[in-house]
């Protein structure tokens, strides 16, 4: 067993400094070491995208980053972006239409979608289903996602042509 390393990882705006195993992955030092469940934990191998959080900006597969690559560096987790109100239309479209269900992968979604409207706020319908493709939702059959992201990218555009 690995010597614990000391860390200090920015989550949601709050610094934590923790001593913690060299091979903590960042979703159980969220989990396990802050109590922090609404970052999901499912597949463990980066593929379904329940344990997407941002680290720095960019999203990332928590399950795929070990906890001493975020040392020094932000993580934002669903509620960090909920609670500053980024996620509200996508949040309020994800309720219109029904693309929450369970809500198991709900997180992940909304932090990729939020992406998305980032960095392309001109996508198509097929390129919203290619970028939301590596997160996977048991329930809705992906329809309803897709609705509720190209539902927010046609008011984005209306409204900054307006």
């Amino acid at each position: 067993m690995a010597e614990p390393i000391k860390v200090t990882i920015f989550v949601n705006g709050v610094g934590h400094t923790k001593r913690i195993e060299p091979r903590t992955h960042l979703i159980d030092f969220l989990r396990d070491e802050l109590g922090i469940k609404s970052a999901r934990v499912a597949c463990e191998h980066g593929v379904c995208g329940a344990c997407t959080v941002r680290l720095d900006g960019d999203i990332v597969r928590g399950c795929l980053v070990l906890a001493v690559q975020a040392d020094g560096q932000e993580v934002e987790t669903i509620d960090g972006a909920s609670d500053r109100g980024d996620l509200a239309e996508l949040q309020a479209a994800f309720h219109a239409h029904n693309a929450l269900q369970c809500g198991f992968c709900t997180s992940g979604m909304l932090l990729t979608a939020s992406s998305l409207l980032a960095e392309k706020p001109q996508a198509s319908r097929e390129q919203v289903r290619e970028y939301m493709s590596g997160n996977y939702c048991r329930c809705t059959g992906y329809q309803a996602i897709v609705d509720a992201v190209c539902e927010v990218l046609e008011k984005r555009r209306v409204d900054t042509v307006a």
